[in-house]
């Protein structure tokens, strides 16, 4: 039983980390090379604004980028703020017939605080990959916690990040037009991200995990010497499981388009179609068949059937 045990661990704290980050590794490589090698001959950037013009007409700098500042700007809002997921809007029927555009700002804010908690999440375990810890990690976790309610105190994103799961779920679950194009690959991630958040929170608070030996495990693997420890809780690699499973299940995902957007043509291309000239490279010679070689060749054909030709 000591032996079997311990191959479990060596399984669970071992073998199953290292292959999902290798299959992490591999596969967001082949995406983002895949997606680098596509040709990119004209650009074609999503715009809502005025275009760069004339002098006198006012120039959308962001909406509508002329220029690579433009686009950085532009990319910075998106990325940071989600910008564009603001102008997302819903259509609605209001009594008299008419449709009504309003903008889904309840899934913006939804989506902005699961990201950016999701974010504060992995930046304050980071703690657990250096030694000594850097000095902002530790004051992240220090903001993080500035309520310092219960002990070990609760951080605030590890709420905000449960209730926006809770939100996103339900959003897709009640949401007839939602759910009609909800796929397994959508409920999926919110499956495994719930299990990580809840167990994570569960590990903190009310199972009190020993936090020198995850630092230990987590600094074998690291260092290439994983050595894993007999007193951490089943829960625990649990916990570690549905985060390897998470890991190894992003690049073949649509969650990786954390990656794509820097890769997108419609958010990465200024669009100065305008003042600069297009020129395909793809401009090859073409053999092409003019009307007056069609004509020539038909033209019997086409009097017998009473169309008109331009020479008798």
């Amino acid at each position: 039983m000591v032996g079997a045990g311990a191959g479990l661990l060596v399984v669970f704290g071992v073998v199953i980390p290292y292959s999902a980050f290798c299959i992490f590794l591999v596969g967001l490589s082949y995406r983002v090379l895949g997606w680098a090698a596509v040709p990119v001959p004209f650009r074609i950037p999503t715009t809502c604004g005025q275009q760069k013009s004339l002098s006198w007409i006012r120039h959308d700098k962001l909406d509508n980028p002329g220029s690579s500042t433009g686009v950085i700007g532009r990319m910075a809002l998106e990325v940071l703020c989600f910008r564009s997921l603001v102008r997302n809007s819903k259509t609605e029927m209001t009594k008299g017939g008419y449709p009504v555009f309003k903008p889904s700002l309840l899934l913006w804010f939804g989506a902005l605080t699961f990201h950016w908690s999701m974010l504060f999440v992995v930046m304050r375990h980071l703690r657990f990959f250096n030694e000594p810890v850097p000095s902002f990690i530790t004051l992240l976790s220090q903001a993080d916690g500035i309520l310092q309610v219960g002990l070990p105190y609760y951080f605030i994103t590890s709420f905000v990040l449960i209730l926006s799961l809770t939100y996103l779920a339900l959003r897709r679950i009640l949401n007839p037009e939602v759910r009609y194009i909800s796929l397994f690959t959508d409920y999926f991630p919110l499956f495994l991200l719930f299990g990580i958040a809840l167990s994570g929170f569960w590990l903190r608070h009310f199972q009190r995990t020993d936090v020198v030996g995850v630092k230990e495990l987590v600094m074998g693997l690291v260092s290439l010497s994983p050595a894993p420890p007999d007193d951490l809780s089943p829960l625990f690699y649990g916990h570690l499981f549905l985060v390897s499973i998470l890991i190894a299940y992003f690049p073949l995902s649509k969650l990786v388009h954390m990656a794509g957007v820097f890769l997108s043509p419609t958010r990465n291309s200024a669009n100065n179609a305008r003042r600069l000239r297009h020129i395909n490279p793809w401009d090859y010679p073409v053999k092409v068949h003019p009307y007056e070689e069609y004509e020539n060749e038909f033209r019997e054909k086409m009097k017998a059937l009473g169309i008109p030709v331009e020479k008798e």
